[in-house]
């Protein structure tokens, strides 16, 4: 895949196996993106005063359309990291209400709702999930039996952080519309990674970051929220846009002067994909996960924490290793062999979490492997 290698921005003398982290964006779409940036320079006045709203509504056009939602139930956040805040902490949420979550969630998302919790008196309920997970089905019947009469929100991840895992979300969703619970999906990995269908998934509030495995440039994401959700979910910051009667996407689409390159970009990033036939790199780079899961077992006699199946991880897969410390292996890796992966310390257990994207190849995994070697024995 060198082609698609040198369609990326990425440093040739590292071996880059942490998309997850922050992404990397293409040179077609970067080009885009600094585009747009210098059309705003030229004329600043024109570009925020007299095409901003016509700009920002078609950019959500398109986005419904790779998501299968209504432009009018989404709009634009910086990360992910955003699009929670902003849900979270306009729920009203009572003393005794709970939050049922699990164990596998990002660390930042987890200070939200206890935040957001410490001040409202509901409580953050971290259901845990044992690994190896099983099956989908055995998930949900677990998680189910942690919901109690006080449940008032399930928060979950689509594709967790620290685990890698993809959580079956269709039947946890269908099952809180049943029993009247919300849910909010934190989707920071999914979009790009996995193919998404908001509506067939009938989530009520769903964010997702588009400048990871989407590839469009750093601070591009999205909040999808129903439609009978609107006037409950706030702006984090409240400006122009906060008129009697405004639609949910208007309030939320002017929020001061501020770079929107970023999300313009997006059909960009969009375009990239579908013209270097993504669905074959996606499965593809699944292959090369499925592959690093068998060699890790393998060369440390440890148990994977999951079947080998699409089920459960795309182009993302934790590996456990033998006890070490793995932020020492984590910074050698780096600084001796310019391999960057991230470490993972979950539960007291070390791991690393191993990206693949379109640019990476077998030999990138052979090195990760070998240089492993030399540290560990």
């Amino acid at each position: 895949m060198t082609a698609l290698r040198d369609q990326f921005l990425l440093d040739s003398d590292v071996t880059f196996l942490n998309h997850g982290s922050f992404g990397a964006c293409p040179k077609p779409v970067f080009d885009r993106y600094q585009a747009w940036q210098r059309e705003a320079e030229r004329q600043p006045v024109e570009f925020w005063g007299r095409r901003y709203d016509g700009l920002m509504n078609e950019a959500r056009v398109g986005l419904g359309a790779f998501l299968n939602a209504s432009p009018d139930d989404l709009v634009f956040v910086p990360n992910a990291t955003a699009g929670i805040n902003m849900a979270a902490r306009s729920l009203k949420l009572h003393p005794g209400d709970e939050i049922l979550t699990t164990d596998h969630e990002y660390g930042a998302m987890d200070y939200t709702w206890q935040f957001v919790c410490h001040r409202t008196g509901a409580h953050y309920r971290r259901h845990v999930v044992p690994i190896p997970v099983t099956t989908p089905q055995a998930f949900v019947e677990s998680l189910w039996a942690a919901v109690t009469p006080r449940t008032r929100v399930i928060f979950i991840s689509h594709i967790t952080s620290p685990t890698a895992l993809i959580f079956p979300i269709a039947e946890i969703c269908k099952r809180a519309r049943a029993a009247g619970i919300l849910t909010v999906i934190d989707g920071a990995h999914a979009p790009g990674q996995l193919p998404l269908d908001l509506t067939a998934l009938d989530v009520d509030i769903y964010t997702g970051n588009l400048h990871k495995w989407l590839c469009a440039p750093k601070g591009a994401a999205f909040l999808y929220v129903r439609r009978e959700l609107h006037t409950q979910i706030n702006p984090l910051i409240i400006s122009w846009g906060e008129l009697p009667d405004a639609p949910f996407a208007l309030r939320n689409q002017w929020q001061g002067t501020r770079d929107v390159t970023a999300f313009l970009s997006v059909a960009e990033a969009i375009a990239f994909q579908k013209a270097n036939d993504w669905d074959a790199v996606r499965e593809r780079c699944h292959g090369l996960a499925s592959l690093a899961r068998e060699r890790f077992a393998r060369r440390y006699g440890l148990e994977p924490i999951c079947p080998d199946s699409p089920e459960w991880f795309g182009q993302m897969i934790t590996v456990p290793l033998p006890p070490c410390d793995v932020l020492a292996v984590k910074t050698r890796l780096y600084d001796a062999y310019k391999v960057e992966v991230p470490h993972i310390l979950w539960n007291e257990r070390p791991f690393l979490r191993i990206s693949f994207q379109g640019y990476n190849t077998e030999a990138d995994l052979d090195r990760l492997m070998t240089s492993l070697d030399q540290i560990l024995g």
